[in-house]
């Protein structure tokens, strides 16, 4: 590659004409050209607000990464040193684009990255895209990060890559678990009117579709605001329609309201298996002996069978680690945050010009990478941009005076090992 000249970037152009930053271009040509030459990532997560649950281990992780950088990465011969600056969205998604922006312009990150759920990932990458800085994210299906950005299947994005899993995924692990439980075939949807709960809920992209192919009836009321107060009519509907299942998407304050409210009025399904709101096991504490058996999706847990590139640690290390500094219990986001970094670290070390965003943008679409979470291939991946994670479903199952998440539908990735039979409520 002839370094002699680079084009313009949109970039480079609304940098210039961003008062409050001075000298970019030399504070660029300070980094690229010091002794130990420094590249900077940007992060963004909800440290705060209602999606907190999301980025409560980041700290323990990105520290235990600064470690793992503290002697700097190699590529081609040089050491970079790296530096990580990181925002909180406050789970606002016009916040994640304002920190997004000020990393991009503001610091001159070399690479953003981004995770946890639509709300902070899609902001993110919109700005990363615009500005054509190399982008990384996680912890949303796919569908309502490259939908949810008008992304063209065939087309996609230029700067801006993503792995997790799909509605697809979701709908067949919960299949998969739903018919274990011999309950009826009747299923209540909520589904918030935010990215997630229009995804899920879509008619076509959506959970209508396949749990109608799988003799599922699904009762879906319509979409509710988040932070909703009142879901009666949705119980409602539920009761009259004898749905003994009930699934969707939710904000964790959402679902402790309804399933409040639902014991309130004498609803009592066999299986609840409510996506995000029902990961963390601050939320399941919460609710009490109420907590007890509901379920959801699994991303990640101590008993995937996986391990760190950068580090070497197996799953159940990296949760154990975190337990041991935090006396909290692990969280599914640990891995992906984790991950991010190992697909970050391998992509500094393979780009073929770290001072050219192209050349990064092109190492991460020629990523082929066993991360903690699985592989990493956007070679491999269902639509241009996007590749794919495992996933399976777990049950919330109270042991003495804990819970634990317990794997008990593996259908879809047979490799990661079942824990525990399904049980049903009441």
């Amino acid at each position: 590659m002839n370094n002699s000249f680079k084009r313009p970037t949109r970039r480079g152009f609304l940098a210039a004409a961003t008062t409050a930053i001075a000298a970019p271009s030399l504070l660029r040509a300070t980094r690229a050209y010091a002794a130990t030459p420094t590249l900077r990532i940007g992060h963004v997560s909800p440290r705060t607000g209602p999606l907190a649950g999301f980025a409560e281990a980041d700290d323990y992780v990105i520290g235990a990464i600064e470690q793992a950088f503290a002697a700097g990465l190699e590529n081609n011969g040089k050491n970079w040193n790296v530096e990580i600056i990181s925002k909180d969205s406050q789970s606002n998604p016009n916040r994640a684009a304002e920190v997004a922006a000020d990393l991009i312009l503001g610091e001159e990150v070399d690479i953003i990255v981004a995770a946890s759920t639509p709300d902070t990932v899609n902001p993110v990458s919109d700005q990363a895209e615009v500005n054509e800085v190399p982008c990384i994210t996680t912890d949303c299906p796919w569908q309502p990060y490259f939908f949810g950005r008008n992304g063209v299947p065939g087309e996609g994005f230029m700067s801006t890559f993503h792995f997790f899993w799909g509605l697809e995924d979701v709908i067949g692990s919960f299949l998969d678990m739903w018919g274990q439980s011999g309950a009826a075939k009747t299923v209540g949807g909520l589904f918030p009117n935010d990215a997630d709960g229009n995804a899920w809920g879509h008619s076509e992209l959506g959970l209508p579709k396949p749990l109608a192919a799988a003799g599922y009836d699904l009762i879906d009321p319509g979409r509710y605001q988040p932070l909703s107060d009142d879901f009666s009519n949705y119980i409602t509907a539920f009761k009259d329609a004898g749905c003994e299942i009930v699934t969707g998407n939710m904000i964790a304050p959402d679902f402790a309201t309804f399933w409040s409210q639902a014991a309130q009025q004498g609803f009592n399904p066999k299986v609840v298996t409510i996506g995000k709101a029902l990961l963390f096991p601050s939320v399941i504490e919460s609710l009490g002996a109420r907590g007890d058996g509901l379920s959801s999706e699994v991303w990640w847990s101590p008993n995937h069978p996986f391990s760190s590139s950068l580090t070497g640690a197996s799953s159940k290390d990296l949760a154990d680690g975190y337990t041991a500094a935090s006396g909290r219990p692990w969280t599914q986001p640990i891995g992906f945050k984790h991950a991010l970094f190992e697909v970050v670290a391998d992509v500094i070390k393979r780009a073929a010009d770290l001072e050219d965003p192209e050349a990064i943008t092109q190492a991460i679409a020629a990523t082929d990478l066993d991360t903690i979470v699985g592989n990493v291939n956007w070679a491999t991946g269902p639509m241009n941009n996007v590749t794919k994670t495992p996933l399976v479903a777990g049950q919330w199952q109270k042991q003495d005076d804990a819970f634990d998440l317990k794997i008990v539908a593996n259908s879809s990735a047979p490799e990661i090992p079942l824990t525990a039979d399904l049980k049903l409520l009441g």
